[in-house]
């Protein structure tokens, strides 16, 4: 079926097929019936079509649908079910598991010739066993809920397949693994237990541990990964998941023991590589620990199987992770009015200037709110922290004008495919922003002073609940994409390091933190630019701490966030951010409204 085609209703597909098969033109009725298949893999009509597809070739229907190229997953599931109906049902389960990985939440193989009993009896036990873990590969560990159903008749043939094969202990345990997977934990345990008994080995000890794991039974399971490691001490990958396991359960330093046991046999095997970092980080938050494990991903992209170490400790925490909410009270107005709520009066007063993006956010998204401010305090906030520095506003009287160009539709297009709050790490992030590397500078500059509306899509609605978070989204990813401008060029003389720099010295504002993040992402990703950004963070932090003396800074927070973000900084450095996070955090409530609104745009 060509890629472009858009399938007719299960029902209308039938009729068609029926129609083709009249006329003879089997080819075409197979495309039809794979269409209809895609949509309702178990609907009787669409297998009593299939039938009858298959009796009107007279061979059996298979060659109606070969496998060529990207298979169209309708083709390949029509292809096991005929290969299962001319004796072969091995090999149609093969494929039904293959388009089980391509749509797991997908009830490819509920039909009666998968769950019957007498199956198990056709299959030898070894081949059931190596479609049951094929199985257990194609889908996530554990499977959600919802997916579970899907995973029934699987479950079903392995329950057939050990009720013949009784004694076989590779079938037991590739059992326990699916069973484990789908929430049958103690049929999990029971099934791994048994095989076990009956042949010990090192793999059959590690499916038995996991299932004591997921049963929450941590002696047990660790009981049991000690057993394998003792079959096969040479298996690295047993000691990162005992680590793990000792890890869940807050045994930090014993966990690390068996990592380094692990690295002292190979410095470079990767899941120790990758759960020692995480661990180690996770012991004392030392942001370095996670930039070695960048380092080492970057160094090794052929690792043979992806790991999530480095964006599980990255989730959640400000700049590693997310964009840090914007603060102050022009926000908390902002966000009030956008709630609806009356209560409050639509006048702002403030001590001094507010950051000129969250003034010009109120103007446009509550321009019922005045602002009145008091006294302007020194040093001015109005004015650039360093000579030279770039302005992307002026002060009109008491208005704030835009000192750059609007950006070109092209560019708002872009950004708005690609900002979001939240990322998996640092790299990650920079990987993404090179959707904007073919914009101009005058266009990114404009993004920073002219942010677009949020987009019309799911994201774009909850953003619009908050509109101080999807300008502040609008302004670091266009310093993102600042990163890849002009790549070209050597870092200390490059367009995209001096525009980022001139933007830091800027005036306080959410552009500062914005292009500071920036920098800290191409430190990252480059090691070679780790000691210029370095001195840059120190700087900047120290100069918003002298400030600080004299008047409140806004941004203060989020940069010493920032500077713990860093790679290489100092250890002054360091611990002047502890300090400022330690004393001057302010998270939302986990009741309030902001609190649910981040919980829901961070969840990725």
């Amino acid at each position: 079926m060509p890629e472009d085609d858009r399938p007719l209703p299960p029902a209308e597909e039938l009729t068609l097929a029926r129609l083709a098969i009249d006329d003879g033109d089997l080819a075409h009725a197979a495309g039809h019936v794979a269409a209809a298949l895609a949509q309702a893999p178990t609907l009787p009509e669409v297998h009593e079509a299939l039938a009858r597809l298959a009796a009107a070739d007279g061979g059996g229907g298979v060659e109606l649908f070969p496998l060529r190229g990207h298979a169209f997953v309708g083709a390949v599931v029509a292809r096991a079910h005929l290969l299962a109906a001319a004796g072969r049902p091995a090999e149609g389960l093969d494929l039904l598991v293959a388009a089980t990985g391509h749509a797991p939440g997908t009830d490819w193989a509920g039909v009666p010739w998968v769950t019957a009993p007498e199956l198990a009896d056709r299959l030898e036990a070894d081949r059931t066993a190596r479609i049951l873990m094929q199985v257990c590969a194609a889908v996530t560990d554990p499977v959600p809920k919802a997916g579970r159903a899907a995973l029934a008749p699987y479950l079903t043939l392995a329950r057939n397949a050990v009720t013949v094969h009784p004694g076989h202990a590779l079938l037991l345990g590739a059992a326990s693994a699916l069973a484990r997977r789908v929430g049958e934990v103690a049929l999990a345990i029971h099934w791994a237990a048994r095989g076990v008994r009956l042949e010990p080995s090192k793999i059959g000890e590690v499916w038995l541990g996991y299932a004591y794991r997921s049963a929450g039974r941590t002696r047990e399971a660790l009981a049991a990964l000690g057993r394998a490691v003792a079959h096969d001490p040479d298996d690295l990958t047993v000691y990162a998941d005992i680590a793990g396991t000792l890890a869940d359960t807050g045994r930090l330093d014993e966990a690390l023991d068996w990592i380094d046991r692990a690295l002292a046999r190979d410095p470079t095997f990767d899941c120790a590589v990758h759960t020692g970092h995480r661990l180690r980080h996770q012991r004392d938050g030392d942001v370095a620990h996670l930039v070695a494990l960048a380092d080492f991903v970057r160094e090794h992209p052929d690792d043979t199987h992806e790991h999530g170490d480095l964006a599980e400790s990255c989730r959640g925490r400000p700049w590693l992770g997310q964009v840090t909410p914007a603060t102050g009270a022009v926000v908390d107005a902002l966000r009030r009015a956008v709630a609806g709520d009356q209560r409050d009066p639509d006048v702002v007063r403030l001590d001094a200037p507010a950051p000129p993006s969250a003034t010009r956010t109120a103007a446009t998204a509550a321009p019922e709110l005045r602002i009145e401010v008091a006294a302007v305090p020194e040093p001015d906030p109005r004015e650039p922290r360093r000579a030279g520095a770039r302005q992307l506003w002026h002060h009109d009287g008491t208005r704030l004008v835009p000192a750059v160009p609007a950006p070109s539709p092209e560019a708002v297009a872009r950004l708005r495919q690609l900002a979001h709050p939240a990322w998996p790490h640092p790299p990650a992030a920079y990987d993404a922003a090179v959707g904007l590397a073919t914009l101009t500078l005058p266009d990114l500059l404009g993004l920073l002073a002219h942010p677009p509306e949020a987009p019309p899509t799911a994201l774009g609605r909850v953003l619009g609940q908050d509109p101080s978070l999807w300008v502040r989204c609008v302004q670091v990813w266009s310093c993102l994409g600042l990163l890849h401008h002009r790549t070209d060029e050597p870092w200390a003389t490059s367009t995209r390091r001096r525009v980022l720099l001139e933007l830091v010295w800027g005036v306080e504002d959410w552009v500062t933190e914005a292009a500071l993040f920036a920098l800290v992402t191409a430190a990252w990703v480059d090691p070679g630019v780790r000691p210029d950004v370095a001195r840059v963070v120190t700087a900047r932090l120290a100069d918003a701490a002298v400030v600080a003396r004299s008047r409140p800074v806004p941004i203060a927070l989020s940069l010493a966030h920032l500077a713990l973000a860093s790679p290489a900084l100092d250890p002054e450095t360091a611990a002047l951010a502890a300090a400022l996070t330690a004393t001057n955090r302010r998270v939302p409530r986990p009741r309030s409204r902001l609190g649910r609104l981040w919980r829901r745009l961070t969840r990725r």
